[in-house]
């Protein structure tokens, strides 16, 4: 097979304070962070200056709550002087999330479930209104709207459709939620609240070719699946993760290995990554306030990739010994010193050996 090249272009969008412009090529490059060091005692391979940890295990007890197995999609919140990552569990009826809450050095404070009793939850989204927005990934699957803080009770938001969800993004702006489908034939969907903060009622659209959004008829899919009931929908191979940051929301196709960009405000869509190289796999997708994205690998060489404002795509930190699992649910904590993820089937490559990871060094913020 001939090998593709990086392709990041992107017509005038704002990325963390710099410009992505005109159409460029782009060949893996060196990472902003320096090459991998050998890899450390629980497998990382990281940059020099980086330190890793395994914070939490699929089964084992952290501050008393068993981890739940295949740990997915992930996101930061802030709290007091810490803050609390909550992770998906992607597994058959017992799915739900659950969080971990940290003191302002990094030591565990609490544990506890958010949400329990959903199927497969995958990735999701946090929303300005401090939210985790828990998605399910199956037929006429669901998005639950639940309370980090472990307060009040996740509810479902209907309205945002019943399709096998995968991410969401908010963005503020246009107050509007994007959302990814993990189907081959998959559609870029997004919800329109009619009261922004209120994910209760609303409009769920489907972009559609010619760059318009379009209403599907039946959100509820009760008939005729969401992705198939308006005849102009664009079409993708596999929605996986969704970032949204300065005007752009930004999704991950796995089908065919892409990394898309769709500019609001110049209502444009590209690939800023189509390649076969450093990245294989693309899945979950997150970013820095200084304009940088990290892409984690559902397979591949169990990397996190980082894509620079400068056009480069270079490997920022690689998992050993975990060559049947997938990375998943990459979130940075509010400060943006420390990254979290997991290796969702760990070293033994099962749903019960679940690895969450904790990654702190001098990132770019």
């Amino acid at each position: 097979m001939l090998r593709r090249t990086v392709l990041l272009t992107f017509a005038g969008a704002a990325l963390g304070g710099s410009l992505w412009q005109g159409a460029a090529h782009a060949s893996e490059g060196r990472s902003p962070y320096g090459p991998l060091q050998p890899p450390d005692d629980v497998g990382l391979a990281l940059p020099e200056g980086f330190t890793g940890r395994l914070v939490a295990r699929s089964g084992h007890r952290v501050a008393g709550l068993a981890w739940h197995a295949a740990p997915d999609g992930g996101a930061c919140f802030p709290d007091g002087d810490g803050w609390i990552y909550v992770s998906n569990s992607e597994i058959p009826l017992l799915g739900g999330a659950s969080a971990i809450r940290f003191a302002h050095d990094g030591t565990v404070r609490d544990a506890y479930r958010i949400l329990s009793g959903t199927n497969l939850n995958c990735a999701g989204g946090a929303t300005p209104w401090r939210t985790w927005l828990s998605c399910e990934e199956a037929y006429r699957g669901r998005v639950f709207e639940c309370d980090p803080y472990g307060s009040r009770p996740a509810r479902p938001r209907l309205a945002m459709g019943r399709f096998k969800h995968e991410a969401a993004a908010c963005d503020p702006d246009r107050e509007v939620v994007y959302m990814t489908e993990d189907e081959k034939d998959g559609c870029f969907y997004r919800f329109r609240p009619t009261d922004w903060g209120d994910l209760t009622e609303g409009t769920l659209e489907v972009l559609c070719h010619g760059m318009v959004w379009k209403e599907v008829p039946s959100p509820a899919a009760l008939v005729k699946a969401t992705r198939h009931q308006v005849d102009d929908a664009r079409h993708f191979n596999g929605g996986e993760g969704c970032h949204y940051a300065d005007g752009v929301c930004y999704f991950t196709t796995k089908g065919d290995n892409r990394v898309w960009a769709y500019d609001a405000k110049a209502s444009t869509l590209e690939p800023i990554y189509d390649a076969d190289s450093p990245l294989s796999g693309v899945d979950n997708i997150t970013g820095t306030a200084s304009g940088e994205l990290f892409v984690a690998e559902d397979g591949g060489n169990m990397e996190i990739n980082v894509i620079t404002p400068q056009r480069v795509a270079a490997p920022f930190l690689r998992l050993h010994g975990h060559s049947r699992s997938e990375i998943t649910g990459p979130a940075f904590s509010p400060d943006g010193t420390r990254l979290y993820f997991s290796s969702q089937r760990g070293r033994r490559g099962i749903l019960t050996d679940g690895h969450t990871f904790e990654v702190t060094g001098p990132f770019t913020i």
